[in-house]
């Protein structure tokens, strides 16, 4: 019986993750649950799904005796500071000795118990809510399944087809399934057959089995095929997707003003209009930022009724916005920005201007200038128009 730490959270969900294959017809050498799968073993990445549930739920890992401590450290970095709802035990010589070894290991509190294939790595956390759910409505058994798509026949031992079977009433059986606790030992306890799932053994018990949806993720890796399968998978939830945004900003000529522009101050120019120090580079950089992470604009979050902000310069907002959008789980990619004005001249303080916000921003800034020959109230002379793009990317 595991012993809980004082004090912790006794949970009444307990998910029993079977890792003991030996993974035979992956023909690898090593366990299967050991195998890797892009940058994370199978193991690693079913577990993943089980931590990700709501509610605390003891988890047992039941693995190849001759990997123990290598199951432990696995379990011990994927579970982190849920380390001590964690036990990893060694494994039967079946599958059913197996799911008997980590029910030895539930604490008294677990009330509903569910018994996962560590294969099926690409389970979602919702299949695992939607079993407890099932068990918790019906106070029975209840499995993940799909339906059967495929025609299915019987064949006698030489190869001769001996019947069409009627696919409507059939389906294909996932994990993990769950059961209530104490009606699954009771069902262990009595059986005298292996079975090839824990929803057979519950069932020849006499208890009830109910289904639910299951989910094509949740497929079985067996073969080299489903491995390559899964491989492709793990590759492409590693893509990164992009998002852009533009922010566009003006400001009049103030001639009262000192003019700071891209964070600079421009000593003898005449400077901008604003709440703060009317900064239109700065502004349309956090504005793109912003837009591209879906989190609003810089008149929403720095408003000109806010007297913390009155005179502040455009570092001040960069920092912050770009505080905002990292927090929010995202990589800055670049930030292109175009200067509307006929002064001043950006030239010869482009690369300081770059220099001091691919600073602020931590990604690469680029500064370019243009005119409206003579059209327009920025070929007038009356201010300065800024149009600012952003890239930025978040893991899928």
């Amino acid at each position: 019986m595991s012993v809980w730490p004082s004090g912790g959270v006794r949970p009444a969900v307990g998910v029993i993750v079977v890792a003991a294959g030996s993974g035979t017809r992956l023909g690898l050498g090593i366990p299967k649950a050991l195998v890797a799968v892009g940058e994370e073993s199978i193991l690693h990445r079913s577990l993943g799904a089980v931590f990700g549930m709501a509610d605390p739920t003891q988890v047992v890992v039941v693995g190849p005796e001759s990997h123990l401590a290598e199951c432990r450290q696995l379990v011990a970095t994927v579970a982190g500071a849920a380390s001590s709802y964690a036990t990893v035990v060694a494994g039967g010589d079946s599958r059913q000795q197996s799911v008997a070894a980590g029910l030895a290991q539930l604490l008294p509190s677990v009330r509903t118990v569910l018994v996962h294939d560590s294969a099926r790595a690409f389970t979602p956390t919702a299949q695992f809510e939607r079993v407890v759910a099932a068990v918790a409505a019906t106070g029975g058994g209840a499995i993940p399944v799909l339906p059967v798509t495929d025609t299915i026949k019987t064949a006698d031992a030489e190869g001769i087809v001996t019947a069409t079977l009627d696919r409507s009433s059939m389906v294909a059986v996932q994990t993990p399934q769950g059961f209530p606790r104490a009606e699954l030992d009771a069902a262990y306890a009595s059986a005298t057959t292996e079975y090839t799932d824990d929803a057979a053994v519950f069932a020849a018990a006499g208890r009830t089995v109910t289904t639910v949806a299951g989910d094509a993720l949740a497929f079985k890796i067996t073969t080299g095929w489903d491995l390559r399968r899964a491989e492709s998978l793990a590759a492409a939830s590693s893509v990164t997707i992009p998002r852009t945004g533009v922010g566009v900003d003006v400001h009049a000529f103030d001639d009262a003003a000192p003019l700071w522009l891209g964070g600079v101050f421009w000593p003898d120019e005449v400077g901008l209009s604003g709440h703060s120090d009317g900064d239109a580079l700065c502004h349309a950089i956090c504005d793109s930022l912003l837009s591209a992470a879906g989190l609003g604009d810089i008149g929403g979050i720095f408003g000109t009724d806010d007297a913390r902000f009155a005179g502040a310069h455009g570092d001040v907002f960069v920092r912050e916005t770009v505080a905002r959008v990292t927090a929010a789980g995202y990589t800055i990619g670049n930030v292109a920005v175009q200067v509307i004005a006929r002064r001043p001249k950006l030239s010869s303080r482009r690369a300081e201007i770059e220099a001091l916000l691919s600073g602020l921003v931590g990604a690469p800034v680029s500064v370019a200038g243009t005119t409206t020959d003579g059209l327009g109230f920025t070929g007038r002379g009356d201010g300065i128009a800024v149009v600012a793009t952003a890239l930025i990317s978040r893991d899928r």
